[in-house]
């Protein structure tokens, strides 16, 4: 049973079409990643589902109402003078209005007008399960893992992250058969991101989302479609079983291209021949040589009908697959010839009274690729300014290599100037020439007359995208990056990918796109309670790890419920021999299950080291 279908909607807005040809099949209990360029109209298309932008053309069904669908949208008004909690509550305007009112008329009972009004509304309140109602949102408030000490303050004042958490724990309160989510990991930490993705693989219902992290989309989405101005594509599978399936589109449209222009090739060559032919059966031709007059008719047939061939097959013409531009840089040999960049020294660091780093030693080669882990203020970023001398340790102290040269992409982002353009901020590098910069600024999504638009006009992710291009190829020996590839789309990401992965410096990163990290680094620094703990290998290798240590918990788990087990059968009373035969059988059972569960746990990786 399709829960959505969209047929062939087009959508325009202020006269220009933001895309045509929209299809989207969503069944009962499916999950449906929606990916695409920033721009394309991704967010367009969800609100068109909801209700809250018409469509120009095209067919839209939906089998729920509004009242059983929950949506978590990027563009959705903040309620900023709402507490956390009376965000959730607000979903239900009226007994969240009995509450307030309840409240407000609490504050004075000697009144014995107040006093009626207030039983007035505790009997309404009662007969709507308001008590009931207050308990499940702490429920769901535990459930989304937000901290008990934030349910009261200011929403204005929580991280984005908690934000994300409040409002998808509002979406939940309505009990929602179809999930729509529009960017449901923005702000999350990685730990929140795997909570997420099991909690939706867990959810009843269906759910339709967008996203640009292609490991969620990876764990998440049953269905990837792709959003184009042309239209919708639909894959089954997440985001690597897509881009399978498109290469395989584009080896055969490849292919098919090839045969065609042969084909196209030869055509012309025997339309060519048989003109010549006619031409010159045609001229020898006489009114006393009708042969060479029925020759010169003849080739003359033959020319017109392989001309129709022609026309036929630039009817069905397959287009050539696009070209996929890589970054071809070129580096003037590195001059940094010491092992150490970067030398951290008993390091301490606080904030007010709050202290963040204790003692820690640190070094950064000159080979090293680190990714930098760890939860939503783990103090990740702190760490990067230490690192690039924009804060002094409390205590200790961080060396610099006089050879380094620091590239900061906040500084980088910080500093485009919004009169100039984006062809002018590029130009502005050393020995850039337009051509080279031209080459560039395609490579990174900027095409024609893109380059000439203002860096005040950009969108957040444009100038993420320019910022990158002039840290890149500025004279930087290290590369300090903290969340690059925060509002860029999927595309763009890839391209930062390859750039950082023919970089011939060293890089630190601060992301949470694990697609990221297990492409660029070689060393992970995981930051936990204000202690740093590395790991000597790829982010790859340690989520690898990671899983090995979450299984040892499983098992740990499980060696616990076993010895319980066994113990409380060993103190059952058996009264007959038959008892106790079959006791001692299960006692032997799991005895050796007990037995394999320490031999695996022995045999463990522990894979975390304290810098």
């Amino acid at each position: 049973m399709f829960i959505i279908k969209a047929s062939n909607i087009e959508i325009e807005l202020n006269g220009m079409t933001i895309f045509k040809n929209g299809n989207l099949e969503l069944k009962e209990g499916e999950r449906v990643a929606l990916i695409g360029e920033n721009g394309v109209g991704k967010s367009t298309f969800i609100n068109a589902i909801l209700g809250n932008i018409p469509l120009n053309k095209g067919l839209l069904q939906i089998q729920y109402s509004k009242d059983d669908i929950g949506w978590l949208l990027t563009d959705e008004e903040d309620q900023e003078l709402l507490t956390a909690r009376e965000v959730i509550e607000s979903f239900d305007q009226e007994r969240y209005l009995i509450k307030k009112n309840l409240e407000k008329l609490s504050l004075d009972l000697s009144n014995e007008k107040n006093l009626d009004k207030y039983n007035e509304y505790l009997s309404k309140y009662l007969e709507l399960d308001g008590y009931d109602f207050e308990n499940n949102i702490d429920q769901v408030l535990k459930k989304f893992q937000l901290p008990q000490e934030l349910w009261n303050i200011s929403f204005s004042h929580l991280s984005g992250g908690q934000k994300t958490k409040v409002k998808l724990a509002k979406v939940m309160m309505k009990q929602p058969k179809l999930l729509i989510l529009d960017e449901p990991t923005n702000h999350l930490d990685t730990e929140s991101i795997q909570w997420l993705t099991e909690w939706l693989k867990n959810f009843k219902g269906s759910v339709l989302f967008i996203s640009h992290e292609r490991q969620f989309i990876d764990d998440v989405a049953l269905v990837t479609v792709e959003l184009t101005h042309a239209g919708t594509f639909k894959y089954n599978g997440g985001y690597s079983a897509y881009k399978i399936q498109k290469e395989h589109e584009r080896k055969t449209q490849q292919a098919q291209y090839e045969k065609q222009e042969a084909e196209k090739k030869k055509l012309i060559e025997t339309i060519n021949q048989y003109k010549q032919w006619f031409t010159t059966s045609h001229n020898a031709a006489s009114e006393r040589d009708p042969f060479a007059k029925k020759q010169a008719a003849k080739n003359a047939l033959r020319f017109k009908s392989k001309e129709k061939d022609l026309e036929r097959l630039e009817k069905r013409k397959v287009e050539k697959p696009k070209e996929v531009k890589t970054i071809a840089a070129s580096f003037e040999n590195e001059t940094f010839t010491a092992k150490q960049m970067i030398t951290f020294e008993k390091v301490d660091f606080s904030y007010a009274e709050k202290s963040l780093f204790s003692q820690v030693d640190f070094l950064l080669g000159r080979e090293d690729r680190l990714a930098v882990i760890g939860k939503n203020g783990s103090g990740k970023s702190t760490f990067l300014k230490l690192l690039t001398g924009l804060l002094i340790p409390s205590n200790g102290s961080v060396r610099h290599n006089p050879q380094l040269k620091i590239g900061y992409f906040m500084q980088e982002l910080e500093a485009l100037n919004e009169d100039s353009t984006i062809l002018n901020e590029i130009l502005s590098l050393p020995n850039m020439t337009e051509t080279e910069a031209r080459t560039i600024l395609a490579c990174f999504l900027f095409r024609r007359e893109d380059v000439y638009k203002n860096i005040a006009q950009l969108s957040m992710g444009e100038k993420c995208r320019v910022a990158f291009v002039k840290l890149y190829f500025s004279d930087s020996n290290l590369l300090v990056l903290d969340e690059p590839t925060n509002y860029l789309d999927i595309h763009t990401r890839e391209r930062i990918e390859e750039a950082l992965a023919a970089y011939p410096g060293a890089v630190v990163v601060v992301s949470h796109d694990s697609y990221l990290l297990k492409k660029v680094s070689n060393r992970v620094i995981h930051i936990e309670n204000g202690n740093l703990y590395e790991f000597k290998g790829s982010f790859a290798e340690w989520n690898g790890r990671q899983s090995i240590s979450n299984n040892q918990q499983s098992l740990l788990n499980e060696r616990i419920r076993l010895q319980l087990e066994i113990a409380a059968l060993s103190a059952e009373e058996i009264e007959t021999d038959e008892e106790k035969k079959a006791q001692i059988t299960k006692i032997v059972m799991l005895q050796k299950e007990l037995e394999n569960i320490n031999q695996i746990l022995e045999s463990g990786i522990n894979g975390k080291q304290e810098v």
